[in-house]
């Protein structure tokens, strides 16, 4: 092998090995406390967090309503709702940071669909897809005490 080929495959080979470790150590890091998908800041996909209380339904935001909190931008589809969760963000955002509540409860993390949720007891929970919120609705209570238990560890 000639010595220009093999100073040029080791470099390769360095390079490769150098361009997986960047790729692929994010991956081993803890996970958000809150929800935004991988290439977003947006919790809840952009969803109004109090909607789902005010208007009992899921309702898109605006960026003309935004509110940073806990390193995730949250929108509103009006002004009073921005103020209404800025007064109390603990009251109006989702447990276990918007991520999947059934994913939690079963010790992981999932996305969710906007459209696939509860309000409990005061708290709003989201779920991955409707299959998993009928499970979810299932056994709720015992999902909400595991989810609870195991929440925020699945960050992890």
């Amino acid at each position: 092998m000639k010595l220009s080929t093999k100073i040029f495959s080791n470099t390769f080979s360095t390079l490769l090995a150098v361009t997986l470790l960047l790729f692929l150590a994010p991956l081993s890091l803890a996970k958000d406390p809150i929800n935004t998908g991988w290439f977003s800041s947006v919790a809840i996909e952009g969803y109004d967090s109090v909607a789902y209380f005010t208007e009992s339904k899921p309702v898109e935001g605006s960026s003309d309503f935004e509110y940073e909190w806990q390193g995730a931008t949250w929108r509103f589809s009006s002004a009073e709702n921005l103020a209404l969760f800025k007064s109390d963000p603990e009251k109006y955002s989702p447990q276990y940071g918007g991520y999947c509540a059934y994913a939690v409860a079963i010790g992981k993390t999932a996305g969710i669909d906007p459209s696939q949720w509860s309000v409990v007891d005061g708290k709003l929970y989201l779920n991955y897809s409707k299959d998993i919120q009928e499970k979810w609705l299932s056994q709720r209570d015992s999902y909400i005490q595991q989810a609870n238990a195991n929440w925020p560890g699945v960050l992890d």
